[in-house]
């Protein structure tokens, strides 16, 4: 069964499943506003980093399965995957959805398939893009087949897990579902799982919901440990020794388009009784204050206060720094008169970035580590203490070796430990 597929958004997320599906042997049309994002499209290269999937891109694009157009063509499917960001009051910002749901109408025919993925408000299908499609007089459910079928992917490992986790598809009615499952079974080898719209919406949403409560959790302990003088990491390294407990580990926040939003559309639709997650959120939007609070700690008596942040994506060894809890943390030192120099060899384009760590650590007062990238692993002490003007290092991932650390001649201070 090959079909005509046209993918809307070549994000983080539409870029994949749009270079899968050309892959198996579909015809493929991948849609973008951002015109750099087709012309390297159609030579092959990307302009975002996820392991194998340039390789993959340049095969499909060189095969003829997979082309860049910044306008819809014509289609068997059409897979929408545009970002669903919150507003200022932490609602959903849904005009992308709203945009390439109309984008798509002119080149609709009687029994096409039109699929979401973007993580969205319950409702979202039935809502919002059923009426829209209906202006163009089909029925939807009979002429067209509308349903949800959300991803379940980590960055960096995309391309398998794409192929191998489970999926949930919610169809507007049975027979939606059913039609979107014969797509989405050509690239998939997980089991698939056929409901509804909003089942399968709020399935998406609680998936990222679970993970942010209980990073939470671990964070307000890590805050009330603080209070009494315990170290929070040992708290729950022997709490974990229980065999039926799994705290999480906490940190300097949670970031990303997912763990950092998705909260959010619960607690829009039913305020009232989405307490526990509303808390969570707050909880972890806290967190970069938290570590702010910690360098004026570490630095009060200091007469300079220059910073330097080992790392700024929202987790390690990606390029992505969307609502990065280490962003919001530059710019409140920022606010506060700190000088801040940065260094994350994941990041190609932010203003404060050095070339090299030790560029960065120059005439330094105190070194964070935001992010824990592998190849911070290796980070050469010996020469950083070289050039610092300070000796202290904050590790708010519990991830450097305290006594390498403190051998080379620094304080180490553990985030949340006195």
């Amino acid at each position: 069964m090959v079909k005509n597929i046209c993918v809307i958004g070549l994000g983080y997320i539409g870029l994949p499943t749009a270079t899968m599906f050309s892959l198996y042997g579909h015809n493929v049309v991948g849609v973008d506003t951002n015109k750099d994002v087709i012309d390297k499209l159609n030579d092959g290269k990307i302009i975002i980093q996820e392991s194998n999937l340039e390789k993959l891109v340049n095969y499909a694009v060189n095969q003829g399965k997979f082309i860049g157009s910044n306008t819809p063509k014509e289609a068997d499917v059409f897979v929408i995957a545009v970002p669903t960001p919150i507003k200022e009051d932490k609602s959903a910002d849904m005009e992308y959805v709203i945009c390439a749901t109309r984008s798509i109408l002119k080149y609709l025919r009687k029994g096409n398939i039109v699929v979401l993925e973007s993580t969205s408000p319950v409702g979202t299908t039935e809502e919002i893009m059923k009426p829209i499609i209906e202006e163009s007089g089909f029925k939807v459910g009979r002429e067209i087949f509308l349903g949800y079928s959300p991803e379940r992917v980590i960055p960096g490992n995309i391309v398998y897990e794409l192929k191998n986790n489970d999926r949930v598809i919610g169809g507007i009615n049975e027979e939606s579902a059913k039609e979107i499952e014969k797509v989405y079974k050509t690239i998939v080898d997980g089991n698939i799982y056929l409901t509804d719209c909003k089942t399968a919406e709020i399935c998406k949403l609680m998936e990222n919901t679970y993970r942010d409560v209980n990073i939470a959790l671990a964070n307000e302990l890590m805050l009330i440990c603080d209070k009494l003088g315990i170290n929070a990491w040992e708290v729950i390294e022997y709490s974990n020794k229980h065999p039926r407990v799994n705290l999480h580990m906490p940190g300097p926040g949670v970031g990303g388009h997912c763990l950092a939003v998705d909260p959010w559309f619960i607690v829009e639709k039913e305020p009232s009784v989405s307490k526990i997650i509303k808390s969570s959120r707050q909880i972890n939007d806290f967190m970069p204050t938290y570590v702010y609070e910690s360098v004026e700690k570490l630095l009060n008596n200091k007469k300079y206060k220059n910073v330097t942040i080992l790392g700024i994506t929202y987790k390690a060894n990606i390029d992505d720094v969307r609502e990065s809890p280490i962003i919001k943390l530059i710019d409140l030192l920022l606010e506060n008169n700190y000088t801040v120099k940065v260094f994350d060899p994941f990041v190609k384009d932010f203003y404060l970035n050095k070339n090299n760590i030790i560029s960065a650590c120059q005439d330094s007062d105190l070194l964070v580590l935001g992010v824990n990238h592998d190849c911070f692993k290796d980070i050469p002490f010996h020469e950083i203490k070289k050039v610092m003007r300070g000796n202290i290092i904050l590790d708010t991932r519990h991830y450097l070796n305290k006594k390498e650390i403190e051998g080379k001649g620094f304080v180490y201070k553990l985030l949340g430990c006195k």
